[in-house]
C-alpha cells in the first residue's frame, strides 16, 4: 500500500499548550488549498478542545510561511493570451477569510511563533494573531505589489492599525524586506528574540498565558479590536458590558480570592 502523505499541519499537545507547525518546509511552507483546509482544521479542534488554553503557530523548516503557492492551481495564472484566468478572490473567500476570521475569534490567544520568512499572506496571518513573537533572522514581506495584487489575509486593516498610514504604505507599495528587529521597533510585532532562544521563549510565554484567564484574555481582543471602530463613550458602554459578564464568571471569583489570600490563582474558565 503506498505510505499516507506527510501532514501539512502537525499538532503536539504540551500540558494546555497546542503548537500547530505549518508543514511544507521545501516551500517555505507556502500556502495551498490543502494546507488550508488542514489549519482551519486544527484551528477549530483546538477551539473545541477544552483541554487547550493557548495555541502556538511556527513553521517548519528555515520559514515561517512565504504566502500564497503560486504554482497552485487555485491561483496559477493562465499564460494563453485572453484565457480564462483564475479569481483569486473566490480563494481568498473560501480559505483565507474563514481562517484569519477563526484566528481572530479564538477562545483562547494564539501566539505566532516567526522562525524565518512571513511573506504575503504568511506575513499578515502572523500579524493577525494575538502576539508575534519572532526569531531576529526572522522577515515580514508584504510582497503583493511584486506580483500586481494588494495585501490581503487582512493586510489592508492590520497594517496601518499596526504600524500607522505612512509606514502601512511604504510597507504595502515597496514590498521590502523588514528584519524582525525593525518590526518590533515600529511596533508591527510584540518581540524578537536569538534565533536559538526562539522555541524555548514562545513555550515560555504560552505556557504563562495558558495559566491566566484566558476568557478575559479573548475578551479583552475582542475589545480593543472592536474599540478602533467606536467613539470614546461607546468603548467605555463596551467595556461596562464586557465587565458585567466578566465580573460573574468563575474566574473573577477565583482571581479576587487567590489576591486576597496572596496565593496563585488557578484560572479554569474557557
Amino acid at each position: 500500500m503506498p505510505e499516507a502523505a506527510e501532514a501539512l499541519v502537525l499538532v503536539s499537545d504540551a500540558a494546555s499548550v497546542r503548537t500547530l507547525t505549518l508543514n511544507r518546509p521545501q516551500a517555505l511552507n507556502s500556502f495551498t488549498t490543502g494546507m488550508h483546509t488542514e489549519l482551519l482544521a486544527a484551528l477549530e479542534a483546538a477551539a473545541a478542545d477544552a483541554g487547550v488554553r493557548c495555541v502556538v503557530i511556527t513553521g517548519a523548516g528555515r520559514g515561517f510561511c512565504a504566502g500564497q503557492d503560486l504554482s497552485d492551481p487555485a491561483v496559477a495564472p493562465n499564460p494563453e493570451p485572453g484565457g480564462k484566468q483564475p479569481d483569486i478572490g473566490d480563494l481568498i473567500e473560501r480559505c483565507y477569510i474563514p481562517l484569519a476570521l477563526r484566528i481572530r475569534s479564538m477562545p483562547v490567544p494564539v501566539i505566532a511563533a516567526v522562525n524565518g520568512v512571513a511573506a504575503g499572506a504568511g506575513a499578515n496571518f502572523a500579524l493577525g494573531c494575538d502576539i508575534v513573537l519572532a526569531a531576529r533572522s526572522a522577515s515580514f514581506i508584504q510582497a503583493f505589489s511584486k506580483i500586481g495584487l494588494v495585501p490581503d489575509c487582512g493586510g489592508t486593516w492590520l497594517l496601518p492599525r499596526l504600524v500607522g498610514r505612512a509606514q502601512a504604505l511604504a510597507l504595502a507599495m515597496l514590498g521590502d524586506k523588514l528584519p524582525a528587529e525593525e518590526a518590533q521597533r515600529i511596533g508591527l510585532i510584540w518581540r524578537c528574540v536569538d534565533d536559538a532562544s526562539l522555541a524555548v521563549e514562545a513555550a515560555a510565554l504560552a505556557a504563562r498565558l495558558a495559566d491566566m484567564p484566558v476568557k478575559a484574555l479573548a475578551q479583552t481582543r475582542l475589545a480593543l479590536d472592536a474599540g478602533g471602530g467606536i467613539d470614546y463613550a461607546a468603548a467605555l458602554a463596551a467595556e461596562a458590558r464586557l465587565q458585567s459578564t466578566m465580573g460573574a464568571s468563575n474566574d473573577y471569583r477565583e482571581g479576587v480570592a487567590a489576591f486576597m489570600a496572596k496565593r496563585k490563582p488557578a484560572f479554569r474558565d474557557r
